[in-house]
């Protein structure tokens, strides 16, 4: 076990360097999201053997579980027994409406100012092997394209996964191994969320490594940003802005680089619009038409150029 754990701390200090190739060699704060979980310790313990001194750990108790603030309490314990600096942190407003969203965006929101309030520069989360290929099943089921397909990104401004290409099963060992016993979350086994259903079905297919799911999202991560890197260039030639909106004044791409300068040309009018993925396809059969369509307050005129532009008000009679 010594050697399997001398390995994850290597693979571990490797992860972050990749990610963050500065850290190395400045004094920069590593930030911890660390709910109590398995896979939660297993980076607070990781973090503390490569990092020490330059760590901090919070820790979000929702308000949903009455047993979250016994869970945050354990957590900040391990945290003062290794003279790491942690904080509980604890919405002003209860979580409402879809739970699992609602709460992630709390979560991010609370950790934000966090990390605001104590100079930490980087934030690291606990999202696994596991997590990803479940994520990208997830998808497959709802339909989503590329952008969807690639899956959980390593890195997204200052937040960063370096567990991403570690199997849950190896975290699981390691924290065991340290005579620590994890947190055991009951919504991990609520049947009401679709991620839980995704890996019960999962557990069937036992002999696969699933840290090659990070692979195939890492490629597709890559092809998404080839994608829109050209889409950028496209955009500077072809997109003419005016106060009225603007215009695409070349049309005949590939249906994925249609979608995305149209995508950009909304925007530019209406930053806030967000148009589902079939009504994006709608419109595009509509203005190759020469048809004119309004999406969300845009009025859409196709033809050999397509304009964009806010849709006069309706007057009422």
């Amino acid at each position: 076990m010594g050697n399997e754990n001398a390995s994850l701390t290597k693979d571990f200090a490797e992860a972050v360097y990749r990610l963050i190739p500065a850290f190395e060699s400045n004094e920069e704060k590593l930030g911890l999201a660390v709910s109590g979980g398995p896979d939660s310790l297993a980076l607070l313990l990781l973090a503390f053997d490569v990092f020490p001194g330059r760590i901090a750990a919070a820790t979000v108790d929702h308000g949903l579980r009455p047993a979250a603030a016994t869970e945050a309490e354990f957590v900040a314990s391990l945290c003062r027994e290794r003279a790491i600096p942690h904080e509980i942190l604890r919405p002003v407003v209860p979580i409402r409406g879809s739970i699992q969203s609602a709460a992630r965006h709390a979560r991010y929101g609370l950790l934000h100012d966090w990390m605001k309030e104590n100079n930490i520069h980087w934030l690291a989360t606990a999202h696994h092997a596991d997590d990803q290929l479940e994520t990208m099943i997830m998808r497959i089921l709802r339909g989503s394209g590329i952008d969807g397909m690639s899956g959980i990104r390593e890195k997204r401004s200052n937040i960063v996964r370096p567990l991403l290409h570690f199997q849950k099963s190896a975290l699981i060992s390691f924290v065991a191994s340290q005579g620590i016993e994890a947190v055991d979350d009951p919504s991990n086994r609520d049947q009401g969320f679709d991620r839980v259903r995704v890996r019960q079905a999962l557990k069937d297919l036992e002999g696969f490594d699933t840290s090659l799911a990070s692979q195939s999202a890492s490629a597709l991560g890559s092809a998404r940003e080839a994608i829109e890197w050209h889409v950028e260039q496209l955009a500077v030639e072809h997109i003419i802005t005016a106060d009225s909106g603007c215009a695409l004044d070349k049309t005949g791409f590939p249906h994925e680089i249609q979608r995305r300068l149209l995508l950009k040309c909304l925007h530019i009018c209406d930053a806030s619009l967000s148009p589902r993925g079939s009504q994006i396809d709608q419109t595009i059969i509509a203005l190759e038409r020469g048809e004119t369509v309004t999406l969300g307050n845009i009025l859409c005129r196709g033809g050999e150029n397509w304009t964009f532009q806010t849709a006069p008000q309706r007057r009422n009679s």
